[in-house]
């Protein structure tokens, strides 16, 4: 996997960034930190996806407690951010 270089986000991960706590929004800058970091840590749960259209789709865990992951969609170096939600909407739909 090539290291992530940067970031561009989805207009549905905005609009779900949009309705975060503060405390959250200062989980997902504190993960965002560490996805650009190589390697990444591993207390990030860096996965790899399967079996969806787009073969590139990864999650990582943004809160301590688990409770809400960050999907995105790896092209080249970027980071494509697609959705910020809790673990169990990640998993139904990243």
């Amino acid at each position: 996997m090539a290291r992530i270089r940067s970031f561009e986000s989805t207009a549905r991960f905005q609009r779900e960034y949009k309705k975060l706590s503060p405390g959250l929004k200062r989980e997902l800058k504190a993960a965002l930190e560490d996805l650009l970091a190589d390697p990444i840590p591993r207390s990030r749960r860096f996965e790899k996806l399967e079996g969806y259209r787009n073969p590139n789709i990864y999650t990582i865990h943004v809160t301590t407690n688990h409770s809400h992951k960050l999907s995105f969609a790896l092209i080249e170096d970027r980071a494509i951010l697609r959705r910020i939600a809790t673990h169990s909407e990640i998993d139904r739909n990243p």
